[in-house]
């Protein structure tokens, strides 16, 4: 796995009147493990902490955490009866959303990092980082939790421990992935390697200084080193950036791995579909952030005999198994979804596993009884609330309550529609792969790809136009290749050839058949032109009777779109005409298309897989584009 943890230049760091009150973090380690106590001391070391904690993950150790939030004013309790075991935080207002551009992939080749990551080289990089680390946990206490990223009993687990001097890190990643004393005691029995995680709010506190509800620095630096899995984040207390078994390993991190050992790390939800026939299916699908992945994974279908449950809502791996076939796992143990746009209307799945409580709200607003709103969450809106930022709110103001971005951090096992599967180590088999993004206009509700490689492309040319999920502009349409753009942990296009390569040896037959999807396209009076939400799975039924062979379809020079008659529209207001609409394919757009994605392959350059090259030819050739 290559060297486990990362070079902390130590032994030249400038001494200071903290070294000698240092706590002996390795003397009263519940763990033998050398590699990681030698980590750890030496992270001590750097960032001079007035305390060290090892995170055992039990009930009593959450209570004290929490009460010492509320108590710091970090986190506000919710009302008990509505939100029991819940809390809501409220960030700086420069901390609210992963900063794509201080992301960095410290790549010792630049070319291995590619166009889409920000690159600096890693010795450089580490002199900087090890500048801001020492004693930025000064007056803190620095938090060590042993985390596995899917299951503990897997053929092959995936370790991280992360250090962190923030409470609502630790508070959060109880939700987001198995922490604690069993991990940390599998760890020590394998011997295992580890992804070390090191996270600091870069706040020091000084001796008798008063500290803020939510510490953080203006610098913020989120980084990784692939050679030595290793990840290093600075300054930013906001999920995306500071859990970092999320995006930083689940996806950065493991992608590296994937790409070495033969496997898939993707931000997709899966989906297991029951039809009346008790027959059943399972889809994954990859959609940036903020367009719908969530409302799609806890999907409440409109259409009568079908079931659908859930097994994950933002990150996949996915291997070949020993029959050739795509298996697909969750590696998560919680949902981090996007609050505004999930309601009791739309997506009352979510909803429901949140009332259980045991959450994590932040940047949402509260109301008068102790409970949180969000936009979009009940379709009356509260006539007073205190936004997110601590102001009075009422609804004619001209500003949301909830930041667009606000999230809820809340346990997957309390979902009513969890898969039993989703406790299967070994994960489930791949009928259908969904990529869509989020376009007003030009790409159809859903298109079938012609084959594998076609569904490829359509994936590495998925566009979206930018949600408030990433710090920037808002609106602007993106490439965003298999909605991986932010994520992919080394080159993009050694990314796509690896998809192309790895999948070349499975079973053909076996491969899923690839969809395109866009929910979010108008009508031509600025409507949608499809209701979305429960509705959507009217289209995940038309997806499977096409992979059974019994669904009409539509040739166009993009694939295979439905008939006007073939998506059940039993009790739904839409006739097939609208349809058609819906799925109509404009040559006029898909001439400025074309250009968009010529454009986007020639970013590129020589590592774009010929196999993709060829596939633009031949659309432009269905097009009659010379």
């Amino acid at each position: 796995m290559g060297d486990p943890v990362p070079q902390l230049v130590v032994d030249t760091l400038p001494t200071s009147p903290h070294d000698a009150a240092l706590p002996d973090a390795s003397g009263s380690a519940p763990t033998t493990h050398a590699a990681l106590l030698a980590w750890v001391r030496d992270v001590q070391q750097l960032t001079q902490p007035a305390d060290v904690v090892w995170i055992d993950g039990s009930e009593e150790e959450n209570k004290r955490l929490t009460d010492g939030l509320v108590e710091a004013g970090t986190f506000v309790r919710l009302n008990p009866e509505t939100f029991p075991n819940s809390f809501a935080a409220f960030s700086d207002p420069k901390d609210v959303a992963r900063v794509e551009e201080q992301t960095f992939i410290c790549s010792k080749d630049e070319r291995e990092a590619g166009f889409t990551n920000n690159w600096m080289d890693p010795d450089e990089m580490k002199a900087k980082l090890t500048g801001l680390f020492t004693g930025a946990m000064r007056g803190r206490t620095m938090y060590v939790i042993p985390f596995v990223m899917g299951h503990l009993d897997a053929e092959d687990p995936k370790f991280g421990v992360e250090i962190t001097d923030s409470a609502y890190v630790v508070t959060s990643m109880r939700i987001m992935a198995t922490i604690g004393s069993a991990v940390l005691d599998r760890m020590t029995e394998l011997g295992a390697d580890f992804v070390p995680a090191l996270h600091s709010l870069g706040a020091p506190l000084a001796e008798g200084e008063a500290d803020v509800p939510w510490p953080c620095n203006d610098d913020k630096w989120i980084v990784h080193f692939p050679e030595e899995r290793s990840i290093w984040s600075y300054g930013s207390g906001y999920g995306g950036n500071a859990l970092l078994g999320k995006k930083c390993y689940a996806l950065r991190i493991a992608s590296v791995m994937a790409r070495e050992e033969g496997w898939l790390a993707e931000h997709m939800l899966i989906l297991k579909l029951t039809s009346p026939q008790d027959k059943t299916y399972y889809l994954s699908a990859a959609f940036p952030s903020a367009c719908g992945k969530t409302n799609l994974a806890l999907l409440d279908p409109t259409i009568e005999g079908w079931k659908v449950e859930t097994l994950g809502d933002d990150i996949t791996w996915m291997r070949f198994g020993k029959e050739g076939e795509l298996r697909a796992v969750n590696p998560e143990a919680g949902l981090f979804g996007v609050a505004p746009g999930t309601g009791w209307h739309t997506n009352p799945n979510a909803m429901r596993a949140i009332a259980k409580g045991n959450s994590v709200f932040t940047n949402v607003a509260l109301t008068d009884d102790g409970g949180v709103w969000w936009e979009g969450m009940t379709e009356e809106v509260p006539a007073h609330l205190t936004d997110w930022q601590g102001r009075d709110w009422t609804p004619d103001m001209d500003h949301p309550a909830a930041h667009p971005n606000a999230r809820f951090c809340t346990p997957i096992d309390q979902i009513d529609m969890l898969a039993e599967e989703f406790n299967r180590p070994d994960g489930v088999e791949l009928s259908a792969i969904l990529f869509g993004g989020r376009r007003k206009t030009t790409i159809p509700l859903v298109t079938q790809s012609r084959n594998w490689a076609n569904g490829i492309f359509m994936g590495s040319t998925l566009s979206s136009e930018t949600t408030a999920a990433a710090a920037g502009e808002v609106g602007r349409v993106r490439r965003d290749p298999m909605a991986m753009l932010p994520f992919i942990g080394y080159d993009a296009g050694d990314y796509l050839r690896h998809w192309l390569t790895l999948s070349a040896a499975a079973d053909q037959s076996r491969l899923p058949k690839i969809f395109l999807v866009n929910w979010f396209r108008r009508t031509a009076s600025g409507g949608f032109a499809w209701p979305g939400f429960g509705d959507n799975s009217r289209v995940l039924k038309w997806v499977i009777e096409r992979l059974e062979g019994t669904a009409d379809a539509v040739e166009t020079p993009i694939g295979y779109v439905p008939t006007g008659d073939a998506l059940d529209l039993t009790g739904l207001d839409m006739t097939p005409a609208e349809v058609e609409a819906a799925v109509h394919v404009d040559a006029v757009e898909w001439a400025q298309e074309l250009a968009g994605i010529e454009e986007w392959y020639g970013r590129f350059g020589e590592s774009l897989p010929e196999e993709l090259k060829g596939q633009l030819e031949e659309l432009k050739e269905r097009f009659h584009v010379g």
